[in-house]
Order: C-alpha cells, then structure tokens, then sequence
C-alpha cells in the first residue's frame, strides 16, 4: 500500500517510516514548513534528508506557510485579542495535518496517512492511545469520519519511553540526528505566547481588575498576560486570600478576579465542530484540557451548541478551548467552549 507519512525530523516520525517499511508499504514522507523558523526547519529538512536515505523513501518538502498563517496563525492572535485561549494544535489538525496534507497524500496517489500521533483508529473513531500518558485524541477531536478511515497511527500501541531504545537498537543511525530543541506545546511559539501576541498587539494596555460583582479591586498590565485560572500577577487591593483570573472582558480591557470556589463550573456550553447530527443525548466522558482525565456528564446538542452538565464541577474552564466528547476510549467529536 502507498502511504504519506508527516514527518518532523524527529525520532517518533522517522521510526514510524521504519514500520511502515518493515511491513512492506511504498512510504511517500511529507514536511510541512508552516511557521517562519527557518533554522529549525533546517534542521528537520536535514534529519529527514537521513531518514529518507537511509530508508529509500521519496520526501515532499512543502511550503505551506501562507496557509497555516491564514489558517491557525492568525486565529491564535485573533483569539487573545478577543479574550479567548485558543487550542491551535487541535484547530490546526483538521485544517492543515488532516486537511491540506491528507489531499496533498491524495495528490500524490497515497491511499492512507499516517503520523507519529499518540492515538489509535477504531470503528471510524479516534480511539486513545495505549500509552495514556502521551495520548493525542483529545487534539484529533475535529477530524472528519471519512479522514479518520484513512490513518494510521503506529505508535497507538505503543509506551512513548519505549520507542526510543527499540528505534536506535533497529536503526542506530537514528542517533546522529540533530536536535534543535524538545519540542515545544505550539510549534510557532519559541518562549511565551506573549512574544507572538505583542509583534501584532498592544498587549500592554493597562486596565482594572474588578470582583464578580463589579467592584475594582485592583488594576493589571494587559488583559493579555491572563488566562482563565491564573494567580500569577494578580496584585489585589487588601486581598488576604488568593485570587484567580475569572472571566476576561476584552471589549473593556477589563480582567475578572475572584476566589478558586468562583472557578468552579458545572454547565459548559461549546459551539459543536465534529459531534455528529445524530448524537444520542446521554452521559459520556468528557475532556475540557488536554491534560485532564475524563469528567462524566450528561451531553445533549441544541442547535449548533454543545450542552454539558458535569456530575463533578471543573476549575478554570477557558473559552476557546475544546470540549470533547468521549464514549469510554472513543472520540466522539467536540467543540470550542463558550461557557
């Protein structure tokens, strides 16, 4: 079988292509150069240049950064200004890994995909990974049944810790790969968020900080620097007890302060992107951050919306981050919160 495979330069990725040879597919590599760092693209491009020789694979370098500007790029901006935290990883694999790649694997007369994600396929769902650790699905919520038919994940069954000294013993050229850098959480991000944000935005606007009843109670640097649940940098007129960032109102440059009791929600309304029309209402799991286990919670959909009320109460819920939906290990679909 024919089969395109993401690749990033690093060793998850080039031993994917080594399995995937092993069991006998034609393996088309394709590199993405999305964001503007040219010398870390460099060093990717080299490190599969390796691989591909080694291996005797044909690789697709493409340039797809005025895409992924336009795509994913400008909507982390665009999210921050509106007071949002957006989750540009899982906004990025429908449109740019699972989108613009998967055709361009079409174009090149591949039948399937495949990456080095921490996830498995199962009955045309995204399945999580064994490694529970280092699993994936929670970012993969927004793909497309028809895309999903079409992966194939050949780490899903695999322990991250184990990959490593199995994929340098079968190859140890493996070992004189360069490394730029651990890979950070956003690709285009080097440091903090904020270095991206103030290139576009005054991210320094002072403002106030009022309590959940509208009393001013202290003032801040940005509306910017915060996120839903934050404490650091909070300074609080007369405060005894910790506050946390609550609610953010871009429109009037105004950050929300309260106690952690008054991060606690229950209800969380998502505007649906991948729960299909026929979804059953019910109780399922449900993952509001990438990091947290599942919460149980009834879901019903009303309209475009995602209506969730949670058996246990969560902290911290942040707009613009997803909601998804799971029925035991199987990704059902999510949306963006809003609620």
């Amino acid at each position: 079988m024919k089969i395109a495979l993401l690749m990033s330069g690093g060793i998850d990725s080039s031993y994917c292509a080594y399995l995937l040879k092993e069991e006998g597919h034609e393996v088309v590599g394709i590199y993405l150069k999305l964001h503007d760092d040219d010398k870390k693209h460099g060093v990717n491009i080299a490190n599969i240049e390796k691989v591909s020789q080694h291996l005797g694979i044909k690789t697709h370098i493409i340039d797809a950064k005025a895409l992924f500007k336009e795509q994913i790029y400008d909507y982390f901006v665009r999210s921050y200004e509106q007071g949002l935290t957006p989750n540009p990883c899982a906004f990025c694999n429908p449109k740019m890994k699972f989108g613009f790649a998967f055709e361009k694997a079409l174009e090149f007369g591949c039948e399937k995909i495949a990456t080095g994600h921490y996830a498995r396929v199962k009955e045309g769902h995204i399945q999580e990974a064994k490694d529970k650790s280092k699993d994936q699905s929670y970012f993969l919520f927004g793909l497309k049944r028809e895309v999903i038919e079409k992966i194939i994940f050949p780490l899903g069954e695999m322990k991250k810790e184990e990959i490593k000294p199995i994929a340098l013993e079968k190859l140890p050229w493996l070992g004189s790969l360069e490394s730029y850098k651990d890979s950070q959480e956003i690709c285009f991000v080097t440091d903090t968020y904020i270095d991206i944000l103030q290139k576009h935005l005054n991210v320094d606007q002072k403002g106030l900080i009022k309590d959940t009843s509208g009393k001013v109670i202290g003032e801040h640097k940005g509306y910017m620097h915060y996120t839903i649940g934050k404490r650091k940098g909070l300074t609080i007129n007369g405060a005894h007890d910790p506050h946390f960032v609550v609610g953010i109102d871009a429109k009037t440059n105004t950050v929300i302060a309260g106690k952690k009791e008054e991060l606690l929600q229950k209800r969380v309304v998502a505007q649906n992107f991948s729960l299909a029309e026929d979804f059953k209402e019910g109780t399922y799991g449900v993952k509001v951050r990438y990091r947290s286990p599942q919460v149980k919670a009834h879901v019903k959909i009303e309209g475009d919306k995602i209506i969730t009320e949670l058996e246990e109460g969560v902290y911290g819920l942040a707009s613009g981050q997803a909601l998804v939906v799971y029925q035991n290990d199987l990704v059902l679909g999510g949306g963006w919160i809003e609620a």
